[in-house]
């Protein structure tokens, strides 16, 4: 196999521990707004509604930011648990995807392996959302890479292609990371090294995504972990 060159990785999940953040977010909506309700669920069935949108937003003509997804998605799920909430708190929670504390091993891990490797992200998140993210996390990537980068959402093979491009690389250079199989097989269909990461608490449960079955995957329990088997 090709020598790595860069790792690129997924965001939500695998960088990021969206889910505790999203309910701190939530509860925060609820008392602000007085609304009670089963904000964990609430939560979860908006990320669930996630994947189908994107694929419907990669059918479209014109390519749409994750905040408009995001909001469309998040007016669905509140009609479904009969919530009304006011313009200002929808958007509130929109925004506060913008605020998701990193995994405690993402800040350490992604400096060890930038000792050797070049490091992005490879989100479909847009540009703005994760340089604020990265911002409010207080740690840093040498690239920020996007799907908006090639207007489209993963795993469209176009977003995986383009990181590969951007960072001069062939793409069995670049190793991609994420905490979820459908990424990492969509990555290796173009030729990506795929990377993957447990992530037991991503929705709260103590169970990871079990890893695919990819020549080549490294498997591990997390950045340092990674690191380590990249000799970082």
């Amino acid at each position: 196999m090709a020598e790595l060159r860069a790792v690129v990785f997924d965001f939500f999940g695998t960088l990021v521990d969206w889910r505790s953040s999203m309910l701190t977010a939530a509860a925060g909506t609820g008392d602000r707004s007085g609304r009670a309700a089963d904000w964990a669920a609430v939560v979860d069935d908006w990320r669930r509604a996630y994947p189908p949108a994107l694929e419907r937003a990669r059918r479209q003509p014109v390519w749409r930011d994750l905040d408009a997804v995001q909001r469309e998605t998040l007016g669905d799920v509140l009609t479904r648990h009969g919530l009304d909430l006011p313009a200002v708190e929808r958007e509130r929670l929109v925004q506060a995807w913008r605020r998701l504390r990193p995994w405690p091993d993402t800040a350490p891990g992604l400096e060890r392996l930038r000792t050797r490797l070049v490091t992005g992200t490879l989100s479909n998140g847009h540009v703005a959302l994760l340089v604020d993210l990265l911002r409010f996390g207080g740690w840093r990537v040498d690239a920020v890479l996007s799907a908006e980068l090639a207007q489209s959402y993963k795993p469209d093979p176009r977003v995986y292609r383009s990181a590969a491009q951007l960072l001069g690389c062939r793409p069995e250079e670049v190793g991609m990371g994420a905490a979820h199989a459908g990424d990492l097989e969509a990555a290796a269909e173009v030729g990506l090294r795929p990377l993957f990461v447990r992530r037991p608490e991503e929705w709260g449960t103590g169970v990871a995504e079990q890893p695919p079955d990819l020549p080549g995957l490294i498997v591990a329990d997390d950045l340092e972990h990674l690191a380590d088997q990249l000799g970082c």
